[in-house]
């Protein structure tokens, strides 16, 4: 079974030839396209197009509250939170693999999210628009959206940031 997980920030590598002996460059015709994917690599590849991101919260005091995004990007906010930002987004994945198979998508429920001044939030009641039994298309792709429930406590001024592990594998 092949499984691939995201943890907060996309690794890119890339591949260096093991031999690198003199090449002719006007021999041949240079390829300008992308590489073929293996079908039957079995590989399950995974991309964030948009990060859940809340954007500004007007808050009202230091008490506690709470502001949500939905995956069908609805949003509603409670206690002392007063109203979320305009450019608030919601999750955007893609997952390309091969044609037709069925999938199965694994989000954390829950997540602790830290500031660079040592605070802490969290992240709970995640959503998604997953179906419950999520299939690619016939080119290999799903794309599904994700949100969740950012809990205030006390003054959480500051940007937080936290990993959101994805896990993807066929079924």
């Amino acid at each position: 079974m092949n499984a691939l997980k995201f943890v907060g920030l996309m690794l890119a590598c890339s591949v260096v030839p093991a031999t690198a002996g003199a090449q002719c460059r006007l021999c041949t015709q240079p390829v300008t396209s992308a590489a073929p994917v293996d079908a039957t690599s079995g590989d399950v590849q995974l991309q964030v197009e948009t990060s859940l991101n809340f954007d500004r919260m007007v808050l009202s005091g230091t008490g506690g509250g709470a502001a949500t995004i939905r995956a069908d990007g609805s949003n509603g906010v409670e206690g002392s939170v007063l109203e979320l930002g305009p450019r608030a987004t919601v999750g955007t994945v893609l997952v390309h693999g091969d044609p037709n198979r069925a999938v199965r998508v694994q989000l954390p429920r829950r997540i602790e999210l830290f500031s660079i001044s040592g605070g802490q939030i969290t992240l709970d009641d995640v959503s998604t628009d997953v179906p419950a039994v999520a299939r690619l298309d016939a080119a290999g792709n799903l794309s599904f959206r994700f949100g969740g429930r950012l809990i205030l406590t006390g003054s959480a001024d500051g940007p937080y940031r936290g990993d959101f592990p994805v896990t993807v594998e066929y079924q």
